[in-house]
């Protein structure tokens, strides 16, 4: 079957005028709790601890649970709401950060378990006038056990777009 080349051109032509974005994969919107494996309550990923009374700080102690990730969520495209512990912050803005389930996790509290903390990286700076606000993630997220200066995360996060949350 010989196809002319005219044929050709006029067949592709109707997807070159579709815009880029119609193709564009459709985050899947996730919670924290969907960072938990399923089967794990949420009561087993919280550890004991203990106090330090001389630098006046609870430390916790977690077991395999609080490590143990959800498997769907490796290299998956998602969207998730959170609260920014920088980690990298210049006169530009934030580009490393913790997200963090709630406000102050990690800083006036013990961290939370390393399944709900996820370690962020983004090319685009999030303004540093706009570190209180919740926000929206999106990216793609993969299974990443590392140590940070706040806490041990479990996943990390490629971000491509941030917004601030509205309720």
């Amino acid at each position: 079957m010989n196809i002319s080349r005219r044929t050709l051109i006029l067949s592709a032509a109707p997807g070159a005028l579709v815009p880029s974005t119609a193709f564009a994969a459709t985050p899947l919107e996730i919670t924290w709790d969907d960072l938990i494996p399923p089967g794990v309550p949420y009561s087993e990923i919280i550890g004991e601890g203990e106090l330090d009374e001389e630098n006046d700080y609870w430390r916790p102690i977690f077991d395999a649970n609080a490590t143990r990730l959800n498997t769907a969520l490796d290299g998956a495209y998602i969207k998730m709401p959170g609260y920014i512990i920088p980690l990298d912050l210049t006169a530009d803005g934030v580009t490393e950060f913790v997200l963090v389930p709630y406000v102050g996790a990690c800083i006036h509290t013990p961290p939370p378990p390393p399944n709900q903390l996820v370690f962020v990286t983004t090319s685009t700076p999030w303004p540093g006038d706009k570190l209180w606000d919740a926000v929206w993630v999106t990216g793609h997220m993969r299974h990443q056990l590392q140590s940070t200066e706040v806490a041990e995360t479990g996943y990390a996060l490629t971000a491509e777009e941030m917004e601030v949350y509205v309720w």
